[in-house]
């Protein structure tokens, strides 16, 4: 990887919000991600701790950054943020913009390995995403928080379509380590402290979210708090009501240590 190029900077409650390019290898495309930086880190020397935002589907760094109102709570905790973005783009890959919901902005960071979407290589997306990386690396995490996560991806529609195209034939087997309801079942690390947040009235929860399969796979596995919101649905007004909360939950474990840049 090529070492990131400021692109933006921009001053925000004392600290600077900054957006950065770099050209990456392992995509083989240029990409972007932003970092809020809090007061505390201007001091030099000093290192503060560092929370990740994994944006979903369609969106890219600029949706957290921008509409989350995170920064505020933040710069008060002296936590530090990063947002990558959700997919490669440009890479001129046939049919990458013919859906919403696959392609160019639904990356879903699986690790594609059906020939013609090689180069989407990412890992795990979105709030269903911070739950998979948490689980398949316990050591690296202090604490995981999701909004409205994709629990159990390969029984929905939009896992079996994302899996079907980015994994090819043996989908079913191979999406299950992208699913945090499988990886729970057999997870046996440490009890990592969980927090979901969902909206009654989001429109994919029936359909799509299935946060009941997580919450049941997930017991006595993690320290999971899932809490369902009545008349909240799945935008980043919802976010914006309820990232404080998560911040303040990330900061009872990352204050005393942890990652820090």
């Amino acid at each position: 990887m090529s070492a990131p190029e400021l692109v933006k900077s921009n001053k925000m409650f004392g600290g600077w919000v900054r957006k950065y390019r770099h050209q990456s290898t392992e995509l083989g495309c240029e990409m972007v991600f932003s970092v809020f930086f809090p007061p505390a880190a201007a001091v030099q020397g000093a290192k503060v701790p560092v929370v990740w935002y994994l944006s979903g589907l369609t969106c890219t760094d600029d949706n957290f950054i921008q509409k989350a109102g995170a920064q505020r709570r933040a710069a008060e905790l002296g936590l530090a943020l990063i947002a990558p973005d959700t997919s490669p783009r440009g890479l001129g890959v046939e049919g990458e913009d013919d859906g919403w919901d696959f392609g160019t902005g639904a990356g879903f960071y699986v690790d594609a390995t059906a020939d013609k979407w090689k180069q989407y290589r990412m890992y795990s997306m979105g709030g269903h995403g911070a739950l998979v990386l948490a689980l398949k690396n316990p050591s690296a995490f202090k604490s995981v928080s999701a909004f409205a996560p994709i629990c159990n991806p390969t029984q929905v529609p939009w896992g079996k379509k994302a899996f079907a195209g980015y994994l090819g034939d043996g989908w079913q087997e191979e999406g299950k380590a992208y699913d945090a309801t499988e990886l729970v079942r057999g997870y046996s690390g440490p009890q990592l402290p969980v927090l979901m947040d969902t909206g009654l009235d989001d429109e994919f929860l029936k359909t799509q979210l299935h946060p009941w399969a997580f919450e049941e796979a997930a017991k006595g596995k993690l320290q999971l708090t899932s809490r369902m919101n009545e008349g909240y649905d799945h935008s980043y007004f919802t976010i914006a009501s309820f990232v404080s909360d998560h911040l303040d939950f990330h900061a009872q474990y990352l204050l005393a240590s942890g990652p820090r840049i």
